[in-house]
């Protein structure tokens, strides 16, 4: 089980419950594709913490965080 949690502008791609199942070999870039998250709306992807890129490879039980870029002043 992946648990996954978008920010911002992308929070309605959460999968519900914050939870989706698991599948060997899925990288970052494979979650963005199953969420229906175009990658050019993300800026930064966590994985347990850690910065990460849309080649880091997923394990069963990793915690995902996906941020779009955010403006403000």
């Amino acid at each position: 089980m992946l648990e996954v949690k978008c920010f911002a502008t992308l929070g309605k791609y959460t999968p519900v419950g914050g939870k989706l199942e698991y599948r060997p070999n899925i990288t970052v870039k494979d979650l963005l594709r199953e969420l229906n998250i175009d990658e050019r709306d993300v800026k930064v992807v966590f994985v347990n913490g850690v910065y990460s890129t849309f080649d880091t490879p997923l394990r069963d039980g990793d915690r995902v965080g996906i941020f779009p870029a955010i403006g403000g002043g």
